[in-house]
């Protein structure tokens, strides 16, 4: 997160093994459901355990989204998202 509010960046892309951001850990509950998009204060509130409190706040601070997706699912994921395909999760 620092080195993207170091070099001016809009967004930053976060990838992990799940394919975004849920309102539990979809590994152990598979009634947890996916958000498509949070404010930072929702994800504080919420304690969402992607980032340290610490990070979201110096994201929202510097109006930085996160783009939280799958790395594992499609090698494609990535490529998707940047040409707009609403993919993962957007924090901001």
């Amino acid at each position: 997160m620092l080195r993207g509010i170091e070099i001016g960046a809009d967004i930053v892309f976060k990838a992990t093994k799940v394919d975004g951001v849920y309102t539990d850990d979809p590994m152990k509950n598979p009634d947890a459901t996916r958000y498509d998009s949070l404010s930072f204060d929702e994800a504080i509130e919420k304690n969402l355990q992607i980032m340290d409190t610490a990070a979201f706040a110096l994201c929202r601070e510097h109006k930085l989204e996160i783009c939280v997706f799958s790395m594992l699912e499609d090698p494609k994921t990535l490529s998707n998202i940047l040409k707009g395909e609403s993919l993962g999760t957007i924090i901001g």
